[in-house]
């Protein structure tokens, strides 16, 4: 069940997208939350800024695997504006991290691309989080605020 405090964390995620894709980045970002609701780290996208691997899930992952006990990783929660890519599932799953929430799924990003004719430039296949990390606990997508991000992937598309 998402909450109040869910949506600010969720809504955070997308204004961080949208930092991302002004900043000529995918419009993709992640809020990292402890057990007991503090933002504890957040970033954005910035794959074609710093590196093809800066994804901001990945970077929460290391943040929180440098910064957190076990223990307490466990009880966080990531909210990120898209499902994580393979790559950053497996990051959060080796992590230890707790919770994943996220805004739109990768099967509504697929889907967004073939209405608009935009192929995908990822070079890896596109896979739930549970087909990767299956003991993570997942929630989304979110109805709603998953247009918002639509808007911005099409956006993001409109540069290709």
């Amino acid at each position: 069940m998402i909450t109040d405090n869910d949506m600010i964390h969720l809504r955070r995620s997308i204004e961080l997208a949208t930092e991302a894709l002004e900043a000529g980045d995918e419009p993709f970002g992640s809020v990292l939350v402890s057990g007991d609701g503090q933002v504890l780290h957040e970033d954005r996208n910035r794959a074609n800024s710093v590196d093809a691997t800066y994804h901001p899930e990945i970077a929460v992952a290391q943040w929180a695997a440098k910064h957190m006990t076990a223990e307490t990783r466990a009880q966080a929660v990531v909210y990120t504006s898209g499902e994580h890519c393979a790559m950053c599932s497996a990051a959060h799953a080796w992590a230890g991290l707790g919770r994943i929430v996220y805004v739109s799924s990768s099967k509504q990003l697929d889907e967004w691309m073939q209405e608009m004719g935009v192929k995908s430039s990822s070079p890896i296949n596109s896979l739930s989080i549970q087909e990767v990390a299956p003991n993570v606990p997942v929630e989304g997508p979110i109805a709603g605020l998953d247009a918002e991000v639509k808007a911005l992937q099409q956006r993001a598309f409109q540069r290709r």
